[in-house]
């Protein structure tokens, strides 16, 4: 069945829908990893938006049972140049065709995917529809294009507590921003016990918990819209160990008194050259952020640790007193760079400091 993809700049990309027969609307992005499309329609992060594929080929190695972010996709819309109907793994239970259908997500192929990601890097993310090509000539001319939530977070957390890994050296609490659960698994391969909280669990609760540190999540929409998350963030920050991670590392910013804003057309890859200003290394890392902490708002009492290569944004933090640090990637990236596994290790070792068997992670 044909279908356009329409922009709010009033241009059209045709291709062949796939998936859900129905509309879909939302920020288009793009993304440009050649592998891991599974991971990215399960990344709660991506919740509201059009995912672009920069690479021709998605699909070649179906659906496996195995590799989900979460139980079920939050996008609206999932953009390819070529959509493989045939695809070949050991691992491999479905096609993408048809986890898409199966999950009510709508999909368009056969797009010039090259010429709409120039023109996202041109003029921004653009907020746009999928839609049949029969519907697009009834609407044609009358399509609005209204704004976007940007409160996401309530909407994606898990709805109790929970645990992930009951057996481990360390006990850490995860507030769920929209967490991928390898960052759950990550920290589990760390020695670790992990317990899954609501985003807005109360400080009481957690302490209650007995946790040994705190793991703030990724997630999606704008990070000011969860300001009501900050005081909670800076209590448990006087109290335990805290890393962030991407959604994470944006709200520990905030909470100590900085700005975020919105990028043109943020950071979606798996191959982004990082800098660790500590040691001098480049790291490459997966990237998943439409917004990014102002360097300039930073608060005397964080210190920026990381920052973009390709354009100098902050890419991490730390507290000048406090055991609490943050990056802006993904350091459970799967599949994607393992570069930055080292700051699990060293999030263990201020665990290990608090509880007066080891010295702090050095720096």
């Amino acid at each position: 069945m044909k279908g356009y993809l329409i922009l709010e700049n009033g241009h059209t990309f045709s291709g062949e829908m796939i998936g859900a027969v129905q509309q879909g609307y939302g920020e288009v992005v793009f993304h440009t990893g050649m592998t891991g499309y599974q991971e990215i329609l399960t990344d709660p992060s991506y919740a509201n938006q059009i995912v672009v594929m920069t690479y021709p080929l998605i699909g070649n190695y179906g659906i496996n049972g195995t590799d989900f972010e979460a139980k079920r996709p939050w996008l609206t819309g999932f953009v390819t140049s070529q959509a493989c109907t045939k695809p070949s793994h050991d691992q491999q239970e479905k096609t993408l065709h048809s986890y898409l259908e199966e999950q009510g997500i709508v999909g368009l192929t056969g797009v010039d995917t090259r010429s709409l990601v120039r023109m996202i890097r041109q003029h921004g993310s653009l907020k746009g529809y999928i839609i049949r090509a029969t519907e697009a000539e009834l609407l044609q001319g009358t399509l609005a294009f209204p704004d976007l939530p940007r409160d996401l977070v309530k909407k994606v957390t898990t709805t109790g507590i929970y645990q992930h890994t009951a057996t481990g050296d360390h006990h850490v609490v995860l507030l769920d921003f929209g967490a991928k659960a390898n960052i759950a698994n990550s920290l589990a391969a760390h020695g670790c016990r992990v317990t899954v909280v609501p985003a807005t669990t109360s400080v009481e609760i957690i302490r209650a918990l007995q946790p040994d540190g705190i793991m703030l999540s990724n997630g999606p929409g704008d990070p000011q819209e969860n300001r009501d998350l900050l005081p909670v963030i800076r209590e448990l920050a006087q109290e335990f160990p805290v890393f962030g991670i991407c959604l994470g590392h944006q709200l520990i910013a905030l909470a100590y008194g900085a700005q975020t804003h919105k990028l043109k057309f943020g950071h979606r890859g798996s191959n982004h050259p990082v800098k660790d200003l500590l040691t001098g290394r480049v790291h490459i890392t997966s990237q998943n952020h439409g917004y990014t902490v102002d360097d300039a708002s930073l608060p005397s009492v964080l210190q920026v640790t990381h920052v973009n290569v390709n354009d100098g944004t902050v890419e991490g933090v730390r507290h000048r007193a406090l055991p609490v640090f943050s990056v802006q990637y993904h350091p459970e990236a799967a599949p994607g760079p393992e570069d930055a596994r080292a700051l699990f290790e060293q999030f263990t070792a201020l665990m290990l400091e608090r509880k007066g068997q080891s010295l702090a992670y050095a720096t």
